[in-house]
């Protein structure tokens, strides 16, 4: 089996852009993993703690429990506590427009996720185009006289980037789909806890009122 320098020393130029965006898709992933995985939280337990607090009228405990936990979901239940005192509907409005604000964060660089997966194949394909040129190239300049070690390094420079282009694409598309899922997950996990919060800020008004 060849060894990576071996691979890299016949490459070619393609080789190191396909290696470069190779490590831009990991970079990216980890980051997106690490992003959220502190975003996705049991809401429900949080959910259940912010309203035992709520029902004892203590709202700066229940905030202070908000800004204490990381992710979308307690920013939601924190605007819907500051928003309680403006009636259910108005509630619902600040959840709305928090949830807007709040999706873009969590798709952060997807898109250049999505971007390297369809370019990563492409430009292996160019690197092969390009170490079949040079092989032609070659040959027409040696004639009769050409040979397999002197066609070697362009056979060489097309199969490695064409191997290169498809074995960054595939993990990276793996990666962008398992990320995408966990932005669904969050997105769902969001609409639920925004549903729940307007329950819980209209029962703390409701006993307030009576």
């Amino acid at each position: 089996m060849l060894s990576l320098p071996v691979m890299i020393s016949h490459g070619g130029p393609v080789l190191w852009l396909i290696l470069l965006i190779g490590a831009v898709a990991l970079g990216v992933f980890v980051e997106r993993f690490l992003h959220c995985h502190r975003a996705q939280i049991n809401s429900l337990e949080f959910l259940n703690g912010v309203k035992t607090v709520l029902r004892r009228e203590n709202v700066i405990e229940a905030l202070s429990i908000c800004d204490a936990t990381p992710g979308p979901v307690a920013r939601l239940v924190k605007t819907a506590i500051l928003n309680r005192d403006n009636g259910r509907e108005r509630v619902r409005e600040a959840l709305e427009e928090a949830g807007l604000a709040e999706v873009p964060r969590l798709e952060e660089k997807l898109n250049l996720m999505a971007t390297i997966t369809q370019i990563a194949p492409l430009l292996g394909l160019l690197g092969t185009i390009l170490g079949f040129i040079q092989t032609f190239m070659k040959m027409q300049e040696a004639g009769l006289h050409a040979h397999v070690g002197l066609l070697a390094t362009g056979i060489w420079q097309a199969l490695i980037c064409a191997a290169a282009g498809l074995a960054v694409a595939i993990p990276a598309h793996a990666g962008y789909n398992y990320l995408v899922s966990r932005v669904n997950s969050i997105v769902l996990d969001m609409e639920r806890a925004a549903t729940e919060a307007v329950n819980i800020v209209s029962e703390g008004s409701a006993a307030k009122e009576a």
